[in-house]
């Protein structure tokens, strides 16, 4: 993950929850994401690929300065830009 630091990812967790925002950090037990946008997808209607593409198409919409997401809860990491439209 050093290589996306500095820049927008996607980090899916085992949890019904989506990040979203600039990977500022890879640290022994968390990664750090600055200007976050988290997402809980029980308090939506959409899926969390359609979450994603849309935020690949309109941008973060960030409600965290800085987020810190446990490791051991990530089940991928990717960079926004790769999300296919």
């Amino acid at each position: 993950m050093e290589e996306m630091v500095g820049k927008n990812v996607v980090v899916d967790v085992v949890s019904q929850f989506v990040y979203l925002g600039r990977l500022q950090e890879v640290g022994q037990k968390t990664v750090v994401l600055k200007n976050a946008d988290v997402h809980d997808l029980r308090d939506s209607t959409t899926t969390r690929e359609v979450y994603v593409r849309d935020a690949r198409l309109h941008g973060i919409q960030p409600n965290r300065n800085r987020v810190h997401v446990r490791l051991e809860q990530i089940v991928s990491v990717s960079l926004l830009d790769d999300v296919i439209q």
